[in-house]
């Protein structure tokens, strides 16, 4: 859909959202946006001069593990933008709401409850099951909104008036980086457990591609309820599949799939085993209080290019209990960006702001802070913002264009650490490798060649951004064809 269209044009169209407003998906994704179809708002927001940011972070459901970093990001990007002077003069003002997940109704009310508050731009949600429930309510209110962790495909190009935008790389990249990993590791046969939803889905299909594109093969591919209360079967078909790898694609149901996987001998890891997990279960809190060992040797993935120190101690500041720090650095980047474009738009109205965040995104001087940038836009000049979270590039449709990608490992104490980071562009091409000490490996490779084919949903994510890297070539190029 293209974004850039005249200022009353805009207006009109979503003062009209109430009348006609469709959700792009599969069946579970339709039945997610109905309610918020049928209450969509005709109350258009103007704006009145002082920016107020939402929150749809989760607090409670499937990824709570995922809203304290996201929030304490928030937060702190709050904390620096007001230290900065604010936007358009004044102090930038914060509205928090819990998002839950998409068991619940939660989500909705939270948003009626910002949106009758004003708030002109919503950070949310984490799940992307979650923001297609929402996301017409929100944008047909004329609110922008930008998710610092959706990854689903179904998004990439949803009608959504050229409000909404991400920060998280869709699938496609994460499913890549998982597949390549797997068979850089030396696996010929890969066994996958997903939950179903459409995040589980899409996951699955995308490292199953780049697993059997690189010549692997696929023994077992299970998708499985998540509210099931036990997975004995499941694992006992994977056991049976018995693959040289395995990809655990799921959120906090892993648990107790990785205790059947324990009861059956699964893990710890057997000689010549690999083990891979994803955003949406990898955590240090989960599995701490497991037997030592028990994930020893097991890796994951999660979007977001090498924490630095300084930025996890500030967010520590908000939340001396992190542990995790997944999408902290997009979400911490999805609030200065909508800072920036309202400062360059010189309005805090969402229809407004929206127009601008492809132009502080890309294509002018690069900058790292709001301060440095605010201060290059009040000297008329464009800026390109890269964050917390690595480089930060808007397509027409409110998409990021490269991704980075961190690989992790546990060890003995079941927690995990950096391995190395991956940045490529999303829809394929040459990546370049920076490892966890910042010394680049010679030879090392991140994403496969790939023709990726859209599924549907997503939900979380990882931590900040980078330092220079150096750049080595890695994997050949990919189409990317989303589906609506």
């Amino acid at each position: 859909m293209a974004r850039a269209f005249p200022a009353a044009k805009a207006l009109a169209l979503v003062a009209a959202a109430a009348l006609a407003l469709s959700a792009c998906g599969d069946d579970d994704d339709d039945e997610a946006n109905a309610d918020a179809t049928a209450s969509a708002s005709t109350k258009v927001n103007t704006g009145n001069g002082v920016l107020k940011i939402g929150t749809l972070l989760p607090e409670t459901g499937n990824l709570q593990i995922l809203g304290p970093p996201e929030i304490a990001a928030v937060k702190l990007a709050v904390q620096d933008i007001n230290a900065a002077g604010g936007v358009l003069g004044k102090n930038v003002e914060l509205e928090q709401a819990d998002s839950g997940d998409t068991s619940t109704d939660i989500a909705s009310q939270s948003v009626n409850r910002l949106l009758d508050a004003g708030v002109d731009s919503i950070i949310g949600a984490a799940s992307s099951s979650v923001t297609l429930k929402v996301i017409d309510r929100i944008t047909g209110s004329g609110v922008l909104q930008i998710s610092p962790a959706n990854t689903s495909t179904t998004l990439t190009d949803y009608p959504d008036k050229g409000l909404y935008f991400r920060t998280a790389p869709s699938d496609i990249y994460q499913g890549r980086v998982v597949g390549q990993t797997a068979l850089d590791d030396g696996a010929e046969t890969l066994g996958i457990l997903a939950l179903q939803d459409a995040y589980g889905t899409s996951l699955a299909d995308q490292a199953e591609k780049a697993f059997t594109d690189g010549g692997g093969e696929v023994v077992s591919k299970k998708i499985y309820d998540p509210k099931a209360s036990e997975f004995a079967a499941e694992v006992g078909q994977l056991k049976s599949a018995d693959p040289d790898a395995i990809a655990l694609i799921g959120f906090e149901e892993s648990s107790k799939i990785i205790d059947e996987m324990v009861k059956q001998g699964i893990l710890p890891l057997k000689s010549g085993k690999t083990m891979y997990m994803v955003d949406g279960n990898m955590s240090n809190a989960s599995y701490a209080k497991m037997t030592a060992g028990t994930m020893e040797g097991v890796k994951g993935t999660i979007p977001g290019s090498k924490p630095q120190d300084d930025f996890v101690a500030k967010l520590k500041g908000f939340d001396s209990s992190l542990k995790d720090y997944s999408y902290a650095g997009e979400a911490y980047d999805a609030v200065v960006l909508v800072a920036l474009a309202a400062e360059a738009a010189n309005s805090d109205a969402g229809v407004d702001i929206a127009k601008k965040m492809v132009e502080v995104s890309s294509g002018g001087e690069k900058c790292g802070t709001f301060a440095e940038c605010v201060k290059l836009l009040q000297e008329d000049k464009d800026i390109d913002y890269d964050g917390q979270s690595g480089r930060v590039e808007f397509d027409s449709n409110g998409n990021p264009t490269v991704a980075s990608m961190g690989i992790y490992q546990y060890g003995n104490d079941n927690q995990y650490k950096a391995l190395k980071f991956v940045t490529g562009p999303i829809s394929g091409g040459a990546s370049t490798t920076e490892s966890a000490d910042n010394d680049t490996k010679p030879g090392a490779t991140a994403s496969p060649s790939a023709t990726a084919t859209s599924g549907s949903e997503s939900a979380s994510g990882s931590a900040s951004e980078a330092e220079e890297e150096e750049e080595e070539s890695a994997s050949p190029s990919a189409t990317a064809t989303s589906t609506p």
